[in-house]
């Protein structure tokens, strides 16, 4: 009977970390959204076309990168770096906890930066259309229609290609996010 009990309150405690880290995961979209937005409307609001545009292209790549590392936490092996971890390299250690938590970085940096990342290059695409509707006079319907689809084109395309990449070179990519994490990390 005992652990019958003992198995239910696994549960029980699994289902309420699940929870927790859910709300925290809101949470935090909801800080990175707002930082996100607000550093692009500084940005865009007196922006030249050019301008507008690279910072767009600058939110598509960072969406597209952390949905390469998102994908290479989940698809990386962890073997190799409990070796690495055995000869005291800080970043391997880092690269074991991020594997050992792969639900958690994916869906962070896939769900999270990647989906606010969409978020606010389509919202930045409108000021785009805007300006060159109101730049070459042609109608804002048509000039929003092909900035949404070329934003979207180039996200999906650049998540295609990038997905490819991290599943070939996982770990690797694993090793060098966790290098940068490494200057920030203060673990055990």
């Amino acid at each position: 009977m005992k652990t019958k009990s003992n198995k239910q309150e696994n549960k029980k405690n699994k289902k309420w970390e699940n929870y927790k880290w859910t709300l925290k995961l809101m949470l935090l979209a909801f800080a990175i959204s707002i930082t996100f937005s607000f550093i692009s409307e500084i940005a865009l609001k007196n922006a030249s076309l050019l301008v507008s545009t690279i910072i767009v292209l600058i939110f598509i790549l960072i969406g597209v990168l952390f949905d390469m590392v998102g994908m290479s936490v989940a698809t990386a092996e962890e073997a190799p770096f409990h070796s690495m971890s055995a000869r005291k390299i800080k970043s391997a250690k880092v690269a074991v906890m991020l594997k050992r938590n792969a639900d958690k970085v994916s869906s962070f940096c896939n769900d999270v930066i990647g989906d606010i990342c969409g978020i606010v290059s389509g919202s930045a695409g409108v000021v785009i259309a805007s300006s060159i509707s109101s730049m070459f006079n042609i109608s804002l319907l048509l000039c929003s229609l092909v900035t949404t689809a070329v934003i979207a084109a180039l996200t999906i395309g650049g998540k295609a290609f990038e997905k490819t990449i991290a599943m070939e070179k996982s770990n690797e990519i694993l090793y060098q996010f966790s290098r940068i994490i490494g200057f920030f990390y203060i673990g055990k």
